[in-house]
């Protein structure tokens, strides 16, 4: 809701101003900001056949990790752990982690699990192989998916969703209540509102809390009473967040119960209560911001206090959207209903509250996603899109309340004028009262008390009626539109919720840049053959692109023996792994005129990997080579 005249041409170029500088601030970011570390490096690397066993296994990440005594295990081809003792940091580096292994370890392939927790929060895994000697037939498997695809992760989920609402309807009802209409204090479904907010963030903080051990370390969800688990949880970052969040709540409800004795004396809602909100709104939005994406990467000096008044912001207008619907929606025994003037208020407010909105997304926005193509290409970028829909339509649907309440506060002012008048005069002044408003005059002869003076349809009741119903039908529209704008500002805060929980664009950019930087981008080998002819050795050509586990692309192409292409009737390629009894897998190569080539050739496992390439120079003659290459796992 905003407040003001309403005006058709300006409020579409406002929307169109605030979603322009939007994606102008998105696309000018620069420079790099992580949240959700990625893993940049490994030693061993990953797929390495080694020949000597290694005394250490040293992982490092995109920035800073916190781990337990299970996040980094080294498995045996029999799944056996071999790293006798927990992992800590190399030399003090808080992005790395280094286990110890085992003395002396057999040949074979052996498997890295990893866990950490980044910075900002969110737990982060993967795997991937070395080998000791030579590869062995089989290897440990563990399981590499979402670190929120769990249902202690999903679950977590649910409930970070329910403590923003707790925290909306909370610092929402309470500014309605400290701005707009003190009196919304006695109201019973006011007063409900702000119990249920106070509760619904306690409870959900107290599962997090509990939660926040088998969600770090992917453990059931019977573990959650852990006292071990549970004190660890209590000693970090997040875990403080929590218990802080849990006693600043502890204090809002003495301080609700005392809010509550002073509104029946009609005492006490003054400046000073207004401070005294808004500095423990503020206290509770920092146990968010000083725990998640705000708190890691670049700028968090000016991040941390951007993300609180975000979240205040929301909570001010979302919580007070439902507010205002409550009050709208009731009419109490005694007819009462909310003045106009605490709308218009509550209209300002609001405008405020989204411009803030605005202004700390797009500076969030830039610090998360920083370019145009990793709004269409990230999961983060494609959920931001989402957002930012949202918002638009909640932009829109608020010029239509800002509309009816400008209709609203017009209706009101002279009909409540007349109405504080007509009690405290005589008859013959309410007549003059009621021509001030638009009453008929007396009729010439006619005493203003006389029966002419209040014919049919002109009694002071039925005058203030017209008033009374556009006024109730104004209410109604506003009533509508709330409501419209409540709901999108419900998708607004479930996608924001999302969000939270997203890698960030420019962490999942960095990671990626990091892992290509780290690998080949293809792998090239190189096979000479006999072309059936006296000292004619030709030569065929093998790239793989990007020679990694998953689909890849082969390319081949024969040349002579003085370095020019050849052309030959028939090329076949198969690959095989015969320490594991894979294959032979078919390339299925095409000619194409003077290459082969398959774009969908898929290898399921790194390691080795033996090319049989089957050369047919003429009608009759043909010639089998073999070489090998490293097919190595996918990054991160």
């Amino acid at each position: 809701m905003h407040t003001g005249p309403a005006r058709s041409v300006g409020t579409p170029l406002t929307v169109l101003a605030l979603v322009v500088a939007v994606f102008a601030l998105v696309l000018g970011g620069a420079g790099a900001a992580f949240a959700h570390a990625g893993l940049s490096g490994s030693d061993p690397a990953d797929g390495a056949v080694l020949k000597a066993a290694p005394q250490y296994v040293t992982l490092t990440f995109t920035e800073s990790v916190s781990f337990s005594e299970d996040s980094l295990r080294v498995l045996s081809p029999q799944n056996e752990r071999v790293n006798p003792r927990p992992a800590r940091h190399v030399d003090g580096k808080d992005n790395t982690a280094r286990v110890e292994l085992s003395g002396k370890l057999p040949q074979g392939t052996y498997t890295v699990a990893w866990r950490v927790v980044s910075a900002d929060g969110h737990p982060i895994s993967g795997a991937f192989v070395f080998s000791n000697g030579k590869p062995s037939e089989t290897a440990a498997v563990v399981a590499t998916g979402s670190p929120d695809d769990t249902a202690v992760g999903r679950l977590y989920g649910v409930l970070r969703y329910l403590a923003y609402s707790g925290l909306a309807l909370l610092v929402g009802a309470a500014a309605f209540v400290l701005v707009c209409w003190p009196e919304a204090a006695t109201v019973r479904p006011v007063r409900r509102l702000l119990v249920l907010g106070w509760v619904a963030l306690t409870a959900s903080t107290v599962a997090l809390l509990l939660l926040r051990g088998p969600y770090e370390t992917a453990g059931q969800l019977t573990s959650a009473f852990d006292p071990a688990q549970l004190g660890r949880t209590l000693t970090g970052r997040p875990g403080g967040a929590l218990v802080a969040r849990l006693v600043l709540l502890a204090a809002a409800a003495v301080s609700l119960r005392w809010v509550a004795r002073r509104t029946a004396d009609r005492t006490g809602l003054g400046g000073r209560l207004r401070w005294a909100g808004a500095l423990f709104a503020s206290a509770l939005a920092v146990t968010w911001a000083a725990a998640e994406h705000a708190s890691a990467g670049i700028q968090v000096a000016l991040a941390v206090p951007v993300a609180v008044l975000h979240l205040l912001a929301m909570g001010v207008w979302l919580g007070g959207l439902i507010t205002l619907l409550l009050l709208l929606r009731r009419r109490g025994s005694d007819g009462q209903e909310i003045p106009a003037s605490a709308i218009g208020r509550f209209s300002a407010l609001a405008f405020n509250a989204v411009a803030v909105l605005v202004a700390t997304g797009v500076y969030q926005s830039w610090r998360q996603v920083g370019s145009w193509e990793a709004l269409s290409t990230t999961s983060y970028g494609k959920t931001l899109l989402v957002k930012i829909a949202a918002v638009v339509l909640v932009l829109c649907a608020a010029s239509f309340s800002r509309r009816w309440t400008a209709r609203l506060g017009h209706e009101a002012s002279p009909a409540t004028a007349t109405a504080a008048l007509m009690p405290a005069v005589s008859a013959p002044e309410r007549v003059r009262v009621a021509q001030g408003v638009g009453a008929p005059t007396p009729a010439a002869g006619q005493e203003p008390g006389g029966a002419a003076e209040a014919p049919a349809g002109d009694e002071p009741g039925d005058t203030a009626e017209a008033p009374r119903f556009e006024a109730d039908a104004y209410r109604r529209g506003l009533r509508r539109m709330v409501t419209a704008e409540a709901v999108l500002g419900v998708v607004v805060l479930v996608v924001t919720t999302v969000l939270t929980g997203t890698q960030p664009s420019r962490a999942a950019g960095e990671r990626v840049a990091v892992a290509s930087a780290a690998e080949p981008q293809a792998q090239v080998v190189t096979v000479p053959f006999d072309m059936g002819t006296a000292n004619h050795q030709g030569t065929v050509q093998i790239t793989l692109t990007p020679g990694r586990v998953g689909e890849n692309t082969v390319e081949a192409v024969v040349y002579t023996p003085d370095g020019g292409l050849a052309t030959v009737p028939e090329l076949r390629l198969s690959l095989t792994q015969d320490a594991l009894g894979i294959g032979p897998l078919d390339a299925k190569l095409k000619n194409l005129k003077g290459y082969w080539a398959a774009y969908d050739l898929r290898l399921p496992m790194p390691g080795v990997w033996t090319l049989n390439i089957t050369v047919r120079t003429t009608d009759i003659d043909q010639v089998t080579v073999r070489d090998t290459v490293r097919i190595t796992s996918l990054p991160g």
